[in-house]
């Protein structure tokens, strides 16, 4: 898997999700088999290039290459500027977002909204590409199927990019007016692909090996992106990658392997951000990973409540003590109770 002249060490992807995909965030997952990590969405307005926010964002701090920033925008000249000026602060990948639902976004007419005026994106497209292409960055591209289910342009808005030079092209399997509801569907990523020469990725509703397997069968895509069901879990990477390659399930990570995770996540996260938004901002990621697990929304419940970093690590170790009292290893995964008996998953190596 190539993007322009960056190997990738695998096909699975950790999704550019606002809020959620800093930096810190990168480095676990591509630690945990993620073979390339997008960034968060950056704007294109230049006034807001100096903001604490977007400062943040755009840190990529001892992470490993290649660096990719997502840019968002609707003007072109603005967003060829935008990919000049993360160039300059070390992004050597381009990722154009026309793949956010967000109302805040769309009702500025970037992100997913873009579908629905195919001219401005294909402009805003052949714009960043002739501001990459001198300085030899490849630019991707993110996208939904369609505005609505009546209005899937996604197949005809794919071969264009294509021909205006875009090297990589994800596609979630919903429109923009679905948002994250009802169901990914499949079939308009599989005529994608079979239209295009460049690589193309499949994204939505990746939540277990079983289905990362099918999406592949269903689309034929090149790669795979995973989004929220990383969240808290950015050791499915690891699962998926072992799933595809074996046919066999992994058991659950150990209880002192998540200790370490978490540990190296939560102090990286209050590094970025610092004591008195890192612990709040901490609160989110924590919640998402103990979903599942024993006396969950008690854990919850304490941490909201508290404020100070000190406390917060605290609550933490006691909890995590807790569940490792109650076993070496985490519960099975959601997807795995149904089917899949414990005798049959095999050890992490």
């Amino acid at each position: 898997m190539r993007i322009g002249p960056f190997e990738l060490p695998n096909t699975l992807m950790v999704a550019p999700m606002a809020g959620v995909t800093d930096r810190p965030f990168r480095k676990l997952c591509k630690a945990l088999g993620a073979g390339h990590a997008v960034s968060e969405m950056v704007t294109s307005r230049r006034e807001l290039w100096n903001s604490l926010k977007t400062s943040r964002r755009a840190d990529h701090q001892g992470e490993e290459g290649p660096i990719a920033v997502q840019i968002a925008g609707t003007d072109p000249q603005e967003m060829a500027d935008a990919a000049r000026y993360n160039i300059d602060r070390g992004a050597q990948i381009i990722d154009i977002n026309m793949g956010c639902p967000a109302k805040k976004v769309c009702d500025k007419w970037a992100g997913s909204a873009l579908m629905q005026e195919p001219v401005l994106a294909l402009s805003i497209i052949e714009s960043v590409v002739r501001a990459c292409e001198p300085q030899g960055v490849p630019v991707t591209l993110k996208m939904r199927t369609g505005w609505c289910a009546a209005q899937r342009n996604a197949p005809e808005l794919a071969l264009a990019a294509q021909d205006a030079g875009i090297r990589m092209l994800t596609v979630h399997g919903r429109t923009r007016d679905q948002g994250y509801k009802g169901l990914a569907e499949y079939d308009t990523i599989a005529l994608i692909k079979s239209r295009l020469n460049i690589p193309l990725v499949a994204n939505g509703d990746i939540v277990s090996p079983q289905k990362a397997q099918q999406v592949l069968r269903l689309t034929g895509a090149d790669a795979l992106m995973i989004g929220r069901a990383a969240q808290g879990r950015p050791w499915i990477f690891r699962e998926v990658s072992h799933y595809l390659q074996t046919g066999q399930l992994l058991a659950p990570p150990l209880v002192a392997e998540v200790r370490r995770w978490l540990s190296e996540h939560w102090h990286e996260h209050l590094g970025l951000y610092g004591e008195y938004t890192g612990v709040r901002s901490a609160r989110k990621h924590l919640a998402w990973y103990v979903r599942g697990w024993p006396d969950a929304e008690g854990f919850r419940q304490r941490i909201n409540a508290i404020e100070t970093p000190q406390a917060q690590w605290q609550a933490l170790q006691d909890y995590l003590d807790h569940i490792e009292s109650l076993g070496d290893r985490l519960p099975l995964a959601p997807w795995a109770q149904p089917a899949v008996p414990v005798h049959n998953l095999i050890e992490p190596t």
